[in-house]
């Protein structure tokens, strides 16, 4: 579980620096200019390559006490759920009207899909996977209130952007439901 620890650390560790300082992270930025991206970019891939091996591994050994079993109910809700996460992760790039919405789909998608998770999974690796970006996702929500909202690249608002994200959301869902047992090695539901 180390591994999954140190890949925490360093990916959320990463995405926290605009909320924990702001304005160290405009200056550097600035100052290195694609030097941060390429900073910024090799520990979130080293930190996500870690998290999935780590959870991977954790899963793997299983003797992890189980604080709530598996449940068909949540495991429904929780799907249900994740009929949302993909729609609000697309939002982000295509503005329309639910991003004008939702303000910070990319946080949502975020926080549904920890939430969801947690629903469905109950073990430590769980609590630490998903309950940390839980609680990052809405650390970072509420520091947004105190920064200045940087640019995200993406598309120009349009109202065909809307049924974009819907269709295009539903479809990365029905894709990755399909492909959740091949790449995660758990089926859905």
């Amino acid at each position: 579980m180390t591994s999954l620890i140190i890949g925490l650390v360093l990916f959320l560790g990463v995405h926290s620096v605009s909320i924990v300082a702001p304005a160290w992270r405009d200056r550097t930025a600035e100052r290195l200019g694609h030097g941060w991206r390429a900073i910024y970019s090799v520990i979130s891939i080293i930190g996500f390559v870690l998290i999935i091996n780590g959870y991977g591994d954790a899963r793997a050994e299983g003797v992890y006490q189980h604080f709530w079993g598996p449940s068909p109910s949540l495991s429904i809700v929780s799907s249900l759920l994740m009929l949302f996460v993909f729609p609000l992760f697309l939002a982000a790039y295509f503005p329309g009207r639910i991003k004008a919405r939702i303000k910070h789909p990319m946080l949502a998608a975020t926080k549904v899909w920890a939430f969801a998770h947690l629903l469905a999974n109950g073990t430590a690796p769980d609590l630490l996977l998903f309950g940390g970006f839980l609680v990052w996702s809405v650390g970072d929500l509420l520091s947004m209130r105190y920064r200045t909202p940087r640019a995200i690249p993406a598309l120009p608002p349009k109202p065909l952007n809307d049924v974009i994200v819907i269709v295009g959301g539903l479809a990365l869902y029905a894709l990755f439901v399909f492909l959740h047992p091949l790449l995660i090695g758990v089926p859905v539901g």
